[in-house]
């Protein structure tokens, strides 16, 4: 299965790859979990945006938000797979390239996520460790997560030859 990675910034978003974001993410944690919320929190601005095309077409997306902005650690959050393509299994190698990236930008460092609580398992098997208890956040279960950085992930190249690599990032 062929997916394309791609990351950029808010200012290197054209206007319809932004609009093709939002209208994912309102699908998605809005409309489909039924949750109003602020889906504009302000920490689009300077995050790291991962879109992840199949054919084309945007079937999964994913943010990295800096250190100190959400939480002490650098994060990963708005992760999810467009309802057509769930059936692809994409959620893994979209975490994994978020996971990849992350360290490599910010080496040595912890990776902290605010997981809905009952995907615990799946971030627990990319190496996610909950810490504290269950929370509710805008109607939906929550734990925190911390995915610890190993010596690993420390030497991880952000110029590593990688597929998704077109951005020369």
């Amino acid at each position: 299965m062929a997916l394309d990675f791609q990351w950029k910034r808010l200012d290197d978003l054209s206007s319809r790859e932004l609009y093709a974001l939002i209208q994912v993410r309102e699908a998605v944690f809005v409309v489909e979990q039924q949750c109003a919320y602020q889906e504009a929190d302000g920490l689009d601005l300077t995050a790291w945006h991962l879109s992840v095309f199949k054919d084309g077409e945007l079937a999964a997306y994913a943010r990295v938000v800096e250190p100190g902005l959400k939480y002490a650690e650098p994060s990963i959050g708005r992760v999810l797979t467009v309802a057509k393509f769930r059936n692809l299994k994409i959620g893994y190698a979209l975490v994994a390239e978020a996971i990849r990236f992350t360290h490599a930008q910010y080496p040595g460092e912890d990776i902290r996520i605010g997981a809905q609580a009952h995907l615990q398992k799946f971030y627990g098997s990319l190496g996610f460790e909950p810490v504290g208890e269950i929370y509710d956040e805008d109607g939906i279960a929550h734990i925190d997560m911390v995915k610890p950085a190993t010596p690993a992930d420390s030497s991880m190249d952000a110029h590593q030859d990688h597929p998704a690599r077109r951005l020369g990032l």
